[in-house]
């Protein structure tokens, strides 16, 4: 049996990653700056009308009835108090400050003129139609009504949102803790490449993935080519999920199969049928203490490969932890033909190019210089396509 008969094929273990997990992480409830990039557990619902009442547009003159209008003394600022209009009269208004009684419209500043006897008027531009420049009650939602569904992503633009329906605090699912063990006796943490060594570059790279893909990073350690020390930090660990780079092979030094077997862990995915990145595993591990359900991804040690791992198995797992809604594929046009491997889906770093995508140089399994400048990887089935074949293309770290 070949390698490629006996691995899970990409998309299906993408799946896996994704529906090994039955439920997301337990529910907290956190202030609004601390809910930022976790995951709603409820629905969002207004609290109260967007806008709450009636208010100016713009600045100018809050005028009722047909004019010319009688000019009465004053300014309406936004959150002070308004005097009823009478029909005939106007009172200067500014943006936002809510519309007194009686106004049927607002006259913009620019739009406005004062006559010789001191009358307002609307400049040469007939009758002003009612509602004009207003922002009516409501206009953007109604008390109860649904804003966003469970599942959604905390970003800022909802936390502003949130804000102005009047939470204070969300409901959110507890964002999954991840621990990154980066294996290898090779590796450097500082300093050029000398001496046979190589620099981490997955220690720098992983980290703010990870936790723009949901997980709180509680850690990242170097561990070097030792059965005991990797025994030990995997055992050790309290994260919910353990990544680590690198002994996921068959290598004289690669231990990771060995402590899972030891620790009588259950592998969900052993090997993907993907290029680069074949030797990448997921595995369920015993539980915690406290009997929480734990993970590891081993990710291959080179780094797009590593990347392609995380994609693949990494990513999926703790969107699904954190209650996270399963992403929209995105699918775009290829602008010339991308080649594929023979046997294996391929997952190369591409470029956007208008609405199309276009591959990229120094896409091999140890470069990073590609993936650098890419928005995204493109899912090239075995064999490749030909240009102007459409085909899925994830995020990637470096968009």
């Amino acid at each position: 049996m070949t390698a490629h008969d006996s691995s899970t094929s990409w998309a299906r273990a993408r799946d896996i990653a994704r529906d090994c997990v039955e439920e997301a992480l337990p529910a907290v409830t956190l202030d609004l700056a601390g809910a930022l990039g976790h995951a709603l557990a409820d629905p969002l619902t207004a609290l109260a009308d967007l806008p709450a009442f009636d208010s100016s547009a713009m600045d100018g003159w809050a005028v009722a009835g047909a004019g010319p209008w009688r000019l009465r003394p004053g300014r309406v600022l936004a959150g002070g108090p308004a005097v009823p209009l009478p029909p005939g009269t106007a009172v200067a208004i500014a943006t936002g400050a809510p519309l007194p009684d009686g106004a049927s419209a607002v006259l913009r500043r620019e739009h406005g003129e004062l006559t010789a006897g001191g009358e307002l008027q609307h400049e040469g531009r007939g009758p002003l139609p009612e509602g004009c420049d207003v922002r009516p009650r409501g206009q953007e939602c109604r008390t109860g009504a649904p804003l966003l569904p469970a599942g959604a992503t905390v970003t800022p633009a909802v936390l502003g949102l949130a804000a102005a329906a009047g939470y204070d605090r969300l409901t959110v699912h507890r964002r999954p803790m991840v621990e990154l063990l980066v294996l290898g006796s090779e590796l450097l943490d500082a300093g050029p490449p000398r001496d046979g060594r190589v620099r981490d570059a997955l220690g720098p790279l992983l980290p703010p993935w990870l936790r723009g893909s949901g997980a709180r990073v509680i850690g990242r350690r170097l561990v070097s080519d030792d059965l005991g020390l990797l025994r030990a930090a995997v055992h050790d660990s309290a994260a919910d999920v353990v990544v680590t780079t690198g002994s996921t092979a068959a290598g004289p030094v690669d231990f990771l199969h060995d402590v899972l077997d030891e620790a009588g862990a259950r592998f969900l995915v052993d090997s993907v049928a993907v290029r680069p990145g074949h030797p990448m595993l997921l595995a369920g591990l015993p539980p915690a203490a406290d009997g929480r359900t734990r993970h590891l991804v081993g990710l291959p040690g080179n780094p797009l490969a590593a990347v392609a791992g995380t994609a693949t198995l990494a990513v999926p797992l703790l969107r699904r932890l954190g209650g996270h809604q399963d992403a929209v594929p995105r699918r775009l046009p290829t602008a010339t033909d991308l080649p594929g491997h023979p046997r294996y889906t391929r997952l190369l770093p591409v470029r956007r190019l208008a609405h199309q995508v276009g591959p990229l140089p120094y896409d091999g399994s140890a470069m990073l210089r590609g993936l650098a400048c890419s928005d995204g990887l493109a899912v090239v089935p075995p064999g490749g396509v030909p240009a102007g074949t459409e085909v899925e293309v994830l995020e990637a770290p470096a968009a």
